[in-house]
């Protein structure tokens, strides 16, 4: 009898420990989805005040003050930040640590997450600025300005891009000191490369705004879903049966 029930007993704590390594995952895709939920109504409501017309005086303030400290030195160095948010730089980039994910990790889930992200990420720029139409304050084909204007590409797909980085370092072996400052460097591209679109005049800065905000939206989903497919393929736990087999213990407790 005491058999029996030491055998129960230490099925019970084994479950029970199961379905711990499960409630944390499914604690941190919550708190991913709903972080971007909030991101999404936000960037739905700019959007609404950008078709009502009612963000101009937001806009025009922050428009007149880059207006008026617009400088030769701060063009040429407004135009560099925004170069490391363009097309060509951010693809080169990409290949880069596309080749060092499969040569030097050998991680296939990274590489198709990743290209999922900021392929995908593309797309929905394009989709997003056809939906909304919004002219531009200015063309300048030399700093990609054309087409249409919201959201931000730039501000975008360098959230995307950086931000995808900076996970990656954050899941690697270097030091805990090296993954802060990546962290910290890379913040501050994605803050100024959002400035330059609206300094050299590509954007409004409502669309460099819903940039941030649709690519923060993005870039969450896509690390959530890698995370879970990493997950799911290191362990043997189904998730479901353990969550079910930690609440039944807890109700009975």
């Amino acid at each position: 009898m005491k058999i029996g029930e030491g055998r129960n007993k230490g099925y019970m704590i084994e479950n029970n420990i199961k379905a711990k390594n499960v409630i944390l995952p499914i604690l941190l895709v919550a708190m991913g989805l709903g972080t971007s939920i909030a991101f999404l109504y936000l960037f739905t409501e700019l959007a609404e005040e950008m078709l009502e017309s009612e963000v101009k005086s937001f806009d025009g303030s922050i428009i007149q003050f880059f207006y008026q400290i617009n400088t030769d030195t701060l063009d040429v160095i407004l135009f560099f930040f925004t170069e490391l948010g363009s097309l060509w730089f951010l693809t080169i980039f990409s290949l880069i640590i596309i080749s060092i994910l499969w040569f030097k990790k050998k991680d296939k889930w990274s590489i198709l997450f990743f290209i999922i992200g900021i392929g995908g990420g593309g797309l929905l720029t394009k989709l997003l600025k056809y939906y909304y139409g919004r002219e531009r304050p200015s063309i300048d084909e030399t700093i990609d300005a054309i087409g249409y204007s919201f959201p931000s590409g730039h501000s975008m797909g360098s959230l995307i891009f950086y931000g995808f980085l900076s996970y990656f370092l954050f899941r690697s072996s270097i030091r805990k000191k090296l993954k802060w400052a990546a962290l910290f460097i890379c913040g501050v591209l994605i803050f100024f490369i959002g400035i330059s679109r609206i300094y050299l005049g590509a954007h409004y800065p409502s669309d460099v705004i819903a940039g941030y905000l649709a690519g923060s939206i993005w870039l969450i989903l896509c690390i959530l879903a890698l995370e879970y497919v990493k997950w799911r393929s290191a362990s043997s736990i189904k998730p479901i049966k353990a969550f079910k087999d930690f609440i039944a213990h807890q109700m009975k407790g």
